[in-house]
């Protein structure tokens, strides 16, 4: 059994609602195994035996989008995967005044990254390194950072999904 995390975009945002129970039995339903959403229902872990990622993604959506009526982009890492990305954290000695943001993005971006870094526009915050498959933003406590989902968004021309590296880091430590 491979443990991995399904990061869900715009779940509980903008009047779509989702009840976590609904959620689970959902995920249930496509014969997961020890299903669990953590800290908000966006972030939902769980267990596949021998399927290939990109299939329970798609199952995934698909059994979204028929149980919730809208679509919405789903983005699995394994509990591995993100014990990786946490090694590659670009925090610098000012962690205390800033905190590291994760965008997941899905596997086909129409538009490659510009040159790194980047500010996002109105903010203190930035851009700073990606593995291809993350990208990883710093921004600043006290409201002066900018968060980067939409901003990478418009510059990627594809949907992504954000998670503070804190969460990250919890998941891993619960269920790793």
């Amino acid at each position: 059994m491979t443990r991995v995390v399904a990061f869900l975009r715009a779940i509980n945002v903008g009047g779509h609602v989702v009840k976590k129970e609904q959620l689970l039995k959902g995920f249930e339903s496509l014969g997961f195994k020890e299903v669990v959403a953590y800290k908000q229902a966006g972030n939902v872990i769980f267990e596949v035996d021998g399927m290939k990622v990109e299939d329970a993604r798609v199952r995934i959506e698909k059994m979204l989008r028929g149980s919730l009526g809208y679509d919405v982009q789903v983005f699995i890492r394994s509990v591995a995967d993100l014990r990786d990305l946490l090694e590659k954290e670009p925090r610098e000695k000012k962690a205390d005044l800033m905190s590291c943001l994760v965008t997941f993005l899905p596997g086909d971006i129409p538009n490659p990254l510009p040159r790194l870094p980047l500010v996002i526009p109105k903010s203190k915050a930035e851009v700073v390194s990606s593995t291809g498959r993350e990208v990883f933003s710093l921004t600043y406590v006290m409201g002066e950072g900018g968060l980067p989902n939409q901003f990478l968004e418009s510059k990627l021309r594809a949907k992504t999904t954000t998670r503070n590296i804190n969460v990250i880091r919890e998941i891993v430590e619960k269920f790793g």
